[in-house]
């Protein structure tokens, strides 16, 4: 019945998204055989999966739902299917406004979704719609990619119990809940044997990941990032997105182990102790400090970057100061930085919002000005030097050039043919470009 129909996917937000859509591409050609397509006209199931992080995310999501009831109109077969954040937060409300959409789901539903379909076609249903939070079952559900990659993710825990004020993703995505320490070592080993020479690991909090071995012995990040590492055809180990309250001695430690990424993305928010306090983000700019201090004991030239909000309610000029203060003090080499917006459902929606949006504006832009500028000092640190870069794939701008990653992170285009995909090499810098580095791969003769 739904053998060889194709989908298409659109995929909003962060790299938890990212991982889902791929999730739910494997579900849908397991399960139910469908094929992939990159062109929505000729789809029979459009797919939108959402993110609320920020503003007016649910306008944009209304917007594109807009768009797609036109090919529907032109092919009333098709379905529509909504999942991720936005879907969870308004559920069943989203077909008053937009009633062609078939298909609502949450984040930990995806694995559902071949149930789902079926049942509108068997039952002639007008809809269906499973936003719960069933937690680790989608684990137990999703196959394995056999998608091959150099670069491949794995997701080890997911949602959040730290009820920061402005956030949403306790919310939409539940409390923390972590997968099975022996399903994710077998899933590395799986990436690994399809050709995955670094493993990505991703958690709301990555680093709030608890769990037990085979032994029943407690497992932390730390103990994952260790036993991945000596996994064999495994030469690079990346985590996103942590929190500095979960920052364990033992993560630091880890920082020995020359397979983790030369890279941490430790989001703060602010550089201010009020507007922390604020947030309920339970630590303090010392704690951060202090954090950063000892991973640069081992690791001195770490990329390290994080996430910051600017125009909170109750952020003065003094207090937006003291955050300038504290990136210039830690040296960023880069940054994710956001004009406050209100997430309906939060606590921090409830407070008074006095901050214009010109000032808001003129914040954000001097904030992104002195991040640039730490960012293209670590550039200009690395030129001449030789890094080890793992080759992804094609550049999309030369057909004669390969892109990849840095150990630290950076993006860089060297001369070079498909031959080098999924092989680390040794690049020398040569050049700083707009978005991303320039060299010369030394392991061609």
């Amino acid at each position: 019945m739904l053998e060889n129909k194709k989908f298409f996917i659109k995929t909003h937000g962060c790299q938890m998204n990212e991982y889902d859509s791929d999730k739910l591409t494997d579900v849908l050609r397991v399960n139910l055989k469908m094929v992939e397509t990159k062109n929505p006209g000729s789809a029979d199931l459009l797919l939108l999966n959402t993110c609320s992080i920020r503003e007016k995310a649910q306008e944009k999501v209304f917007h594109q739902l807009g768009r797609w009831k036109k090919l529907k109109d032109k092919k009333p077969g098709m379905l529509i299917a909504v999942g991720g954040c936005v879907a969870s937060q308004e559920g069943k409300s989203i077909r008053s406004r937009a009633p062609s959409v078939d298909i609502i789901f949450g984040p930990q539903t995806i694995h559902r979704i071949p149930k789902m379909i079926k049942d509108l076609y068997t039952f002639d249903l007008k809809s269906a719609v499973d936003i719960s939070f069933p937690e680790i079952e989608k684990f137990d559900y999703l196959p394995i990619s056999d998608k091959k990659a150099p670069s491949a993710y794995i997701s080890i825990m997911e949602g959040c119990s730290k009820y920061c004020t402005f956030c949403v993703v306790p919310y939409t995505r539940g409390e923390e809940f972590n997968r099975g320490f022996d399903d994710i070592i077998n899933e590395a080993m799986k990436l690994s044997s399809q050709g995955a020479r670094e493993i990505i690991l991703l958690g709301q909090n990555v680093n709030a990941y608890k769990s037990i071995d085979h032994n029943g012995n407690p497992v932390s990040l730390s103990d994952l990032i260790r036993y991945i590492s000596h996994i064999d055809g495994i030469e690079r180990i990346r985590y996103t997105t942590s929190h500095p309250i979960d920052f364990s001695q033992d993560l630091i430690n880890e920082y020995n182990n020359n397979k983790l990424a030369n890279n941490l993305h430790l989001p703060i928010q602010s550089g201010s102790d009020l507007i922390l306090s604020k947030m309920k983000r339970k630590h303090t700019v010392l704690e951060y400090k202090s954090i950063i201090k000892k991973v640069r004991n081992i690791r001195p030239d770490i990329h390290l970057s994080s996430d910051f909000i600017i125009g909170y309610p109750g952020e003065s000029d003094y207090e937006f100061q003291k955050t300038l203060d504290f990136i210039e003090e830690l040296n960023f080499s880069d940054a994710y930085s956001f004009i406050y917006s209100p997430r309906p459902g939060t606590p921090a929606a409830q407070e008074m919002d006095y901050i214009s949006d010109t000032i808001k504006s003129d914040r954000l832009k001097e904030l992104k000005d002195l991040i640039k500028h730490q960012s293209n000092c670590y550039s200009e640190k690395m030129l001449g030097k030789t890094e080890k870069v793992l080759v992804e794939g094609l550049s999309r701008k030369r057909n004669n050039e390969v892109f990849g990653r840095t150990d630290n992170n950076k993006v860089i285009n060297f001369p070079g043919n498909e031959e080098l995909i999924s092989k680390l090499v040794d690049v020398r810098i040569d050049e700083i470009r707009a978005n991303t580095l320039h060299g010369t791969c030394l392991n061609i003769k």
